[in-house]
């Protein structure tokens, strides 16, 4: 099995946890098991008639998406994986918050290339404040993210549907009715943002600071390093 916390395979070895308790509908029963890699309990709930029991992991309550890479910041995790752990029971209270999440990495990280009317060069800026919808399409109109993440952003301004539903454009913690799928898809957007933000430039700062180590020994200048 995959564990559901690190994600790493491993050996399934379940215990019974609790008695069997038995109600009008089936039979229950909890198993638990400690993950050999990173040492967190896994617990499973059975279900059904006997002899043909159904499982269902109950802790960790989110146990379908990737752990948030460790560049990721707090302020940015803590509503992604909020909306993770309400995912199943509440796709309206997950969209809510993994709106909220999208809209605050936007408004915090996407940097937007403009003219400078006063210099006529190139400046940067960040996205002007509004509603969601109107946020996405600043950074996408810029065209300043890879094909495949513009794509999937924009995908996410349309199955929303603000326009049938303003109020999630006005109030992106609200929670309101959500289309088929879009609080995975938002999900799955976030994902690919933390990778580009985060990830992949932490792993081009390392780089260069191995290469300027090397330079350094053979007294050449430094490479000037990336901006966050």
């Amino acid at each position: 099995m995959i564990c559901p916390h690190c994600k790493i395979a491993v050996h399934e070895s379940f215990t019974d946890w609790s008695g069997p308790a038995t109600d009008s509908r089936c039979h229950w029963q909890c198993s638990k098991m400690i993950c050999p890699e990173c040492k967190k309990i896994i617990i499973k709930l059975n279900y059904g008639q006997w002899g043909n029991l159904l499982g269902r992991i109950v802790e960790p309550k989110n146990n379908s998406r990737m752990p948030v890479p460790k560049e990721v910041d707090e302020i940015f995790s803590k509503d992604y994986i909020e909306s993770c752990n309400v995912l199943v029971d509440s796709p309206k209270a997950s969209a809510a918050l993994s709106r909220r999440c999208l809209q605050n990495i936007i408004r915090e990280k996407a940097v937007l290339k403009v003219i400078d009317t006063s210099t006529g060069k190139i400046a940067s800026q960040s996205v002007k404040h509004g509603d969601l919808s109107n946020e996405i399409q600043q950074v996408l109109d810029n065209g300043g993210l890879p094909t495949q993440i513009s794509e999937a952003i924009d995908a996410v301004r349309n199955i929303g549907n603000f326009a049938a539903h303003p109020i999630k454009s006005t109030s992106t913690g609200e929670i309101v009715e959500v289309e088929a799928n879009e609080a995975e898809l938002n999900l799955s957007v976030i994902e690919s943002l933390f990778d580009y933000y985060f990830v992949q430039p932490k792993k081009t700062r390392d780089k260069l600071a191995k290469l300027n180590i090397k330079l350094a020994d053979t007294g050449k200048p430094s490479v000037k390093k990336p901006k966050n």
